[in-house]
């Protein structure tokens, strides 16, 4: 290509000069109204463009595009420990997380495979995994508040859901688990640390949404019928290690429209994937414009095909 150019620059330049052997360039403006100036060019930098788009075409170009997933397990794991009772996040942290899960469900592809995992004094399967989503939306209204925060159990639990449905199946679609909670754990049998060695041998990423804010208060009962208001701080840090360890993403919301922000973000994201596509036929198509166009550009302005 740029020897082609050089070329055309070194004929125009020559025509220049044997056009002055037969007449004084200076009496030209006298004869011709207007010169087409940088406007003769562009016909065949016209050409130029789509012949390099058709070497490039040549070349079977890539590239990464997004499309959807047609098949993928998701484990929502929801926190129902006395702290998500706090009502810091309207109406309240559980009742958000509830109606935030419930808007992911609306984003993520119908064939998906979705779970629900609930999580206090220990881990439980709600609902196993399934296609039918208006099950795992009757699953979250039956989630009730408990005591205690088993997170290391839930993402035990969670991690081998997805990885048994991949093996029932027997093909390894993308498994994810969406954890929400607000703090760190208490309780339960399996440490966070051996959980996120599990999920990361099963290549299951955990993301994990903590929610709640620096006020949030819950009422306690305590021994003679008095009540005692009790801080519950969310703590982000174990969440934020397993985001980190199990190749997820940590995210907070301070609020309900934030936390239903952040499950739509995460649907529409588990919803498509990256992949290689070869591009050939778009440089084609376009070489071919480019030479329709710079025809006509030549054909109408000069009247010569370039």
């Amino acid at each position: 290509m740029p020897l082609l150019a050089g070329l055309y620059v070194v004929g125009d330049r020559r025509r220049t000069r044997a056009g002055a052997r037969f007449g004084n360039p200076a009496l030209l403006p006298n004869v011709v109204g207007r010169r087409p100036g940088l406007r003769r060019h562009l016909p065949l930098a016209v050409l130029l463009v789509a012949l390099a788009a058709m070497i490039v075409g040549v070349a079977r170009p890539h590239a990464t595009v997004t499309v959807r997933r047609e098949q993928a397990t998701v484990v929502l794991a929801i926190d129902v420990s006395r702290s998500m009772q706090a009502t810091d996040v309207r109406p309240s942290r559980l009742a958000a997380a509830r109606a935030a899960a419930k808007a992911f469900l609306g984003k993520v592809p119908e064939k998906f495979q979705v779970a629900l995992v609930s999580f206090g004094s220990r881990a439980v399967v709600v609902v196993a995994p399934t296609a039918d989503h208006t099950l795992v939306a009757d699953g979250l209204d039956a989630l009730r508040p408990g005591e205690g925060t088993a997170l290391g159990d839930a993402i035990a639990i969670s991690a081998r859901l997805g990885h048994k449905l991949q093996e029932r199946e027997g093909h390894q679609p993308p498994s994810a688990v969406l954890m929400i909670s607000d703090g760190a754990q208490m309780g339960g049998t399996t440490p966070p640390n051996r959980a996120v060695r599990l999920a990361r041998s099963l290549h299951v990423p955990v993301y994990t949404v903590l929610v709640g804010t620096a006020g949030g208060v819950v009422q306690a009962r305590i021994a003679g019928g008095f009540r005692a208001t009790i801080r519950v701080p969310p703590n982000p840090t174990t969440l934020r290690m397993v985001a980190k360890e199990t190749g997820g993403q940590f995210f907070t919301a301070t609020s309900d429209k934030r936390l239903r922000e952040v499950y739509e973000r995460l649907g529409s994201r588990l919803g498509h994937r990256q992949t290689s596509r070869e591009i050939t036929d778009l440089f084609a198509g376009g070489s071919a414009l480019l030479l329709l166009a710079g025809g006509a550009l030549s054909a109408l302005w000069f009247r010569r095909v370039p």
